[in-house]
């Protein structure tokens, strides 16, 4: 890191702040600014953070976790920066940096509960039994209007050209026109954060809107670029006078966001472990995925109203199932050349946090390979069945409290204190009567 930090400030001798950023439970950034003076002091490990700052609700504040963060005194954690993430910020009114982050104990020991942490945990487990992942992220997010509705309801976005509000034509050039100055500034500032982007499109939702991220064969760094990415679209909106979310169902009559997950698996010797002459491994990884998934939705489904997403009409798959170039079922298996065979799961929200999402998607990937399953026949024609996955957080979130399975992969405390928080997060929403409430039972 320090020849990392003598390298960056001989190139931008500008820059006066370093944003030290990390990510929560629920996907949000949070961190601290420094000055850029403090950063060889960062990189020795001689600053700190409160260690719970992962278990933080959707809006900032405590809620219990199983004790952690919210009785037991809480504890600072050394921040230890990540290599080859510091980079330069050019989006904001003044030159900075921005470097990201991870958590370790008063022991040096790497904090469980934070989510990237988690993702390696899994990661080092399939690396042991010589299974190298190749994964990328395909996740939807919506332009909003920056001024809400009357009772705070999502208003899509005016177009730069147009001077009309966005509509719903899929794949539209048009609308890529628009919005082009927005987006074309998206592309440039992740290329400046090394973030590799693919193709753009405009999706079914107004305002809505999709950028590829590239197949990365070190798991850890493509999470890593996920977070990146969010918080270049959240800037970058702002900065042109829109607002963007990735909230699974920002509009009940349109499209809801999704994130999809592409998996390749290699061997030591570099091999697609799913090509077809090896197609029993692939139905193995398969079989894992949809015994796994009913008990992973609290991982792939966070919140309150990415259910609102999983319900029949919505595009979204809402039974464990697969098939073959089939976009109607949970695990998909996409047309590819045999060295770029892959699996794409695709049933999570956009809301869901990239290191989590993808840690139980090579959970269940290594735990179909590990018991050599095989899953039922692949589905041949469009699945509008709803069975087999909770249709609710509470739902999920009791699976999830019972799944053996993940308590091995993510760690048994690790799952209790998620559940925990994301229990604690639900009833504080709930803690609330909504205007219609008075409305419809006053």
């Amino acid at each position: 890191m320090l020849n990392e930090i003598k390298a960056f400030r001989e190139q931008y001798p500008q820059v006066r702040e370093v944003d030290v950023i990390s990510i929560d439970l629920p996907g949000k950034v949070f961190g601290k600014r420094y000055s850029i003076n403090d950063l060889e002091k960062l990189a020795k490990g001689q600053c700190k953070m409160p260690a719970a700052m992962h278990l933080m609700c959707s809006k900032g504040y405590p809620v219990p976790a199983k004790g952690y963060g919210y009785d037991d005194g809480d504890p600072d954690a050394t921040i230890m920066l990540i290599p080859g993430s510091l980079k330069y910020v050019g989006w904001e009114s003044l030159p900075r940096a921005q470097v990201m982050a991870q958590f370790s104990d008063s022991e040096g020991v790497d904090l469980f509960w934070e989510p990237r942490n988690v993702l390696k945990r899994v990661v080092s487990g399939m690396k042991r039994d010589s299974y190298f992942p190749v994964v990328a992220f395909e996740l939807e997010f919506y332009l909003l209007n920056q001024e809400s509705g009357a009772e705070g309801q999502a208003r899509p976005p005016v177009g730069r050209l147009t001077g009309q509000t966005d509509g719903v034509a899929v794949l539209s050039i048009e609308r890529l026109s628009d919005f082009g100055e927005l987006l074309s500034e998206i592309i440039q500032r992740c290329e400046e954060q090394g973030v590799a982007t693919g193709p753009v499109s405009a999706e079914l939702g107004p305002g809505q809107f999709e950028i590829n991220l590239h197949h990365n064969d070190n798991v850890l760094d493509a999470a890593d670029q996920c977070v990146l990415f969010q918080r270049i679209v959240r800037s970058i909106a702002l900065k042109h006078g829109c607002r963007a979310s990735f909230m699974a169902k920002p509009y009940l009559d349109h499209s809801g966001n999704g994130f999809h997950f592409h998996t390749s698996l290699y061997d030591g010797q570099g091999n697609n472990v799913l090509s077809p002459d090896q197609d029993e491994k692939l139905r193995h990884m398969v079989a894992g995925l949809l015994e796994l998934l009913p008990a992973s939705m609290t991982f792939l489904a966070p919140n309150l109203n990415s259910y609102r997403r999983l319900k029949p009409g919505n595009n979204t798959p809402l039974t464990p199932n697969w098939g073959y170039e089939n976009r109607s079922v949970a695990v998909r298996i996409p047309l590819s050349d045999p060295d770029n065979r892959r699996i794409e799961h695709r049933v999570a929200g956009a809301d869901a946090n990239p290191y989590l999402a993808m840690a139980v998607v090579l959970a269940g990937a290594h735990y179909g390979l590990d018991r050599q399953q095989q899953p039922e026949d692949p589905v041949q024609t469009i699945c509008l069945d709803a069975e087999g996955l909770p249709t609710d957080m509470r739902a999920a979130i009791a699976l999830t409290e019972q799944s053996e399975a993940l308590m091995h992969y993510l760690g048994e405390e690790f799952v209790r204190v998620f559940c925990a928080q994301r229990t604690g997060e639900l009833s504080e929403y709930e803690n609330y009567i909504p205007a219609r409430e008075y409305e419809w039972y006053l």
